[in-house]
């Protein structure tokens, strides 16, 4: 897979878009390309779902697979600050679904800073930072039915195995 297999869904963001988004993201970190794969996590995260698709039951909305990039990417692989990222990502959001995709970076920044508390704010952007309870309650308002409880296990200790040892499981 490459970019273009995204580029592919021109301006469809529906559940095709979601699943190769996820399919890319897998390739990616397999290929050693950490910070790639949780961008392609964003972009999963970011399409166009009602909440009654089919691939969302085998394939939920990815805040274990994100908590599992960030937990095991190896200290020599190029991850960047996906704090900083989620933090300017939440307060830099336009539509369409504004609030959604806002509120779910926000729970991707809440899982980064629980997960690996090493990493820093960015002191410089001037933003305040949600609580988890803020959080939730914007996910149960703008996100799909079922949401807060996914992030919620995204932030609960994981399990040894990975939610993606064998593709998209």
């Amino acid at each position: 897979m490459t970019a273009a297999s995204l580029s592919a869904h021109g301006t469809d963001r529906g559940p095709r878009f979601y699943l190769c988004a996820l399919t890319y993201g897998h390739s990616l970190w397999q290929r050693g390309l950490a910070a790639r794969a949780t961008l392609c996590l964003d972009r999963a995260l970011g399409a166009d779902l009602r909440g009654d698709e089919p691939v969302l039951h085998a394939h939920p909305l990815p805040y274990a697979a994100m908590a599992w990039f960030l937990r095991h990417t190896p200290p020599e692989v190029f991850i960047g600050n996906p704090r900083i990222h989620f933090q300017h990502l939440a307060d830099r959001m336009n539509e369409p679904r504004r609030e959604q995709r806002r509120w779910r970076a926000w729970a991707c920044w809440a899982i980064a800073r629980a997960l690996r508390p090493e990493w820093p704010a960015d002191p410089k952007h001037e933003v305040v930072e949600p609580t988890p309870e803020t959080i939730a309650n914007r996910l149960e308002r703008h996100g799909l039915a079922g949401e807060t409880a996914i992030w919620r296990a995204a932030l609960s200790p994981l399990p040894a195995a990975s939610p993606l040892s064998s593709p998209l499981s």
